[in-house]
């Protein structure tokens, strides 16, 4: 059989689609898409950084434009999705709880993310923390007071804390929902009753499942790329072996060395790729830990996007900002932005946004970034934008001009106050 030949384009649509990143939502948004939206992508990382919407809630907007935060907290809570570290902590399906039963049995191989030792070495306060919610039902850290007379600066948890959190690694706890974004342990018969661990697939199903589930959640993927969807750990399923059992198809990318696998249910998606008739229309503002972008090195050899998140970068070492969030238009990752969004002054500050080398400033695509911005600025509650400064320098001119054409008459972003700094302020 021939393999399907793609270019570099026609690859960058496959993936988008498959990720529901090709073209904008046409109707609006209901619950129901945003269980869809995560069964499509797998899993839903995590992350607490606030200075616009959290990663979860902003990854979804990006696939569906305006929708209810809420309803991904009320998914948690009626159980339709679980927490668990898969790529990192991730929002799961339910359905997919017995595939990471062997993560939670064997919690010791996921690393740091297990306090294994701590666990031994305090085995009355992980008893006394168990009991706790044994009788009194739900909990969070903070239901717990703090008695160790430490301080509570970062990672310096209380001994409840971690107790919690290497009872909820070891799968003996779950998060029954969050509360103002902070998690609400409870026992798993309580979370899931009836789970039976006869029910768990064999390591091999596992292996198998989450190879299938990234190559499908990806559109199309180099075998190197696979493992680190869900970061799983070696021995790994070789996918030409998927490939001759019929569960993977292969394809060749133009100026690629290695094959490239995609998922049956991806066939006619890869045969109009190959025709080129896959068109991204899409223009939208990404979370640094969008799966489009989460593996770095795939988002420069698919994208040519040379991405790092410098949050965690000292000020004088950033280039771009605290928190760039890339921006992707029409099938190319064209550039980033470094935002904050001000809900009480109702102001979404741009504090830097930079396009990549080589993207041509085109009216078209300043005004497809400017509808994207001013989308996701409304979103936030945030009906005014302030750019403090772009590059090229040339287009930030007419990049506030576009801006400003969705602001209120005598409300401009030029009436906000903002940071001068060109990039790295902190939040």
């Amino acid at each position: 059989m021939n393999e399907p030949i793609l270019t570099i384009g026609a690859a960058r649509a496959l993936h988008l689609a498959a990720q529901g990143m090709l073209r904008p939502q046409r109707t609006r948004a209901r619950k129901d898409d945003v269980l869809a939206a995560i069964r499509r992508m797998g899993v839903l990382q995590i992350d607490t950084i606030s200075v616009v919407a959290r990663s979860p809630y902003l990854v979804l907007w990006s696939r569906l434009g305006d929708y209810d935060p809420g309803w991904l907290d009320a998914l948690l809570a009626e159980g339709r999705l679980f927490e668990y570290w898969a790529h990192e902590a991730c929002f799961i399906p339910i359905e997919d709880y017995g595939l990471y039963r062997h993560r939670m049995i064997d919690p010791g191989a996921l690393g740091w993310k297990f306090a294994g030792a701590w666990m031994r070495e305090h085995p009355d306060e992980v008893e006394r923390v168990l009991e706790h919610i044994r009788a009194g039902g739900p909990a969070r850290s903070a239901d717990f007071e703090r008695t160790d007379g430490q301080g509570g600066g970062w990672w310096q948890w209380k001994p409840e804390k971690r107790a919690l959190e290497v009872l909820f690694t070891a799968g003996r706890l779950m998060i029954a929902r969050r509360q103002n974004f902070h998690r609400v342990y409870d026992l798993a018969e309580r979370v899931l009753p009836g789970w039976d661990d006869a029910r768990m697939p064999s390591i091999e199903a596992t292996r198998r499942a989450f190879a299938l589930q990234a190559v499908k959640a990806l559109g199309l993927a180099k075998a190197a790329w696979i493992p680190d969807y869900h970061r799983t750990r070696p021995p790994h399923l070789r996918p030409q072996a998927l490939v001759d059992a019929g569960l993977l198809l292969r394809a060749r990318v133009e100026g690629w060395k290695e094959p490239v696998f995609v998922h049956p249910d991806h066939a006619a998606l890869l045969e109009r790729a190959a025709a080129g008739t896959l068109a991204p229309t899409s223009t939208s503002v990404l979370s640094p830990f969008d799966p489009i972008v989460w593996d770095r090195r795939r988002a420069l050899e698919l994208f040519g996007f040379d991405y790092r998140l410098e949050c965690y970068t000292p000020l004088e070492k950033r280039r771009h900002g605290y928190f760039a969030l890339p921006l992707l238009r029409r099938g190319q990752l064209v550039g980033r932005v470094d935002a904050k969004a001000h809900r009480k002054a109702g102001v979404f500050e741009l504090k830097s946004l930079a396009l990549e080398p080589g993207v041509r400033a085109s009216e078209r695509l300043l005004r497809d970034l400017a509808g994207a911005l001013r989308r996701c600025a409304r979103w936030h509650g945030c009906p005014q934008l302030a750019l403090a400064h772009a590059r090229p320098e040339a287009v930030a001119p007419a990049l506030r001009a576009l801006l400003e054409e969705g602001t209120d008459a005598g409300q401009g972003p030029t009436d906000f106050v903002i940071d001068q700094t060109p990039t790295g302020v902190p939040p």
